[in-house]
């Protein structure tokens, strides 16, 4: 019994540390928005990476989406439901649902696996520590950069995924169902509301944060001496909470946001 308690209070010291180191990074990172001038020309490069070198599996991800949407909605409409309303369903799942998560799983991954990687790396060799040394803060030129360049390329990302989705589900459900290109159009312009795209775009700016904030901490928190084990705990942890916080901010958001009866 004593054990246990001992291991529960271990684990919510652990729970308390983390919170606080990770709001001071935040507080940091509040903190030098404003010098721009040192930041952008980093910045723009990790837009490029995140958001040119993410595209292809962000589109592969929303051209099967799309089909397999429209394969289903297919199978359920069989019988007294008209087909017009595929449209309908194919729009409404990937632009609420399966663009902004799917994407935003997955870039967890490429993405927050990535920078937590680099960050590591560098707190390994003590390359961080260089940079404290020559007073160059690496919330600035490091953390910042990443930061920024994520949240706003995964909504441009999210975006695309939209188009490639609904036009993936529009080309499956024409040439394999009874329905056409105008029932299709039709059965989305009738459930389709201005809100839908907000919220799919509002999903995919916080997904975007969430990853790219938790990548720079779990980076910044690996021990000089820990090696390759510490960077590749570091990745793993970063890719696990970044999908655990993505799936609850898509129900917090949803049930913020979504009007409901």
């Amino acid at each position: 019994m004593i054990t246990f308690f001992a291991y529960l209070g271990r684990r919510i010291f652990w729970a308390l540390e983390n919170i606080g180191d990770f709001s001071m990074m935040l507080i940091d990172v509040v903190r030098y928005l404003p010098r721009i001038r040192d930041y952008w020309r980093p910045m723009v490069i990790q837009m490029i990476q995140v958001g040119l070198h993410s595209m292809p599996i962000v589109v592969m991800i929303a051209f099967f989406s799309g089909l397999v949407t429209a394969v289903q909605a297919n199978y359920q409409f069989q019988t007294y439901v008209p087909m017009y309303l595929v449209g309908s369903i194919v729009l409404e799942s990937i632009v609420l649902e399966l663009a902004p998560v799917l994407g935003g799983l997955v870039l967890s991954g490429r993405v927050g696996a990535k920078i937590a990687a680099e960050l590591g790396t560098m707190k390994v060799t003590e390359q961080i520590d260089a940079m404290e040394v020559m007073a160059m803060s690496p919330i600035i030129y490091l953390a910042i950069p990443r930061i920024i360049g994520g949240t706003i390329m995964l909504p441009v990302l999210i975006v695309f995924a939209d188009l490639i989705g609904v036009l993936s589900g529009m080309a499956m459900a024409v040439n394999t169902m009874e329905v056409t290109t105008t029932e299709f159009v039709k059965g989305m312009r009738e459930t389709f509301r201005p809100l839908d795209a907000y919220f799919g775009l509002a999903k995919a700016f916080t997904f975007g944060l969430t990853i790219t904030t938790i990548g720079c901490y779990q980076g910044f928190k690996v021990k000089p001496g820990s090696g390759a084990e510490g960077v590749g705990a570091a990745t793993t942890q970063t890719v696990v909470v970044s999908c655990l916080l993505i799936l609850t901010l898509d129900y917090l958001l949803a049930k913020t946001i979504l009007p409901t009866k």
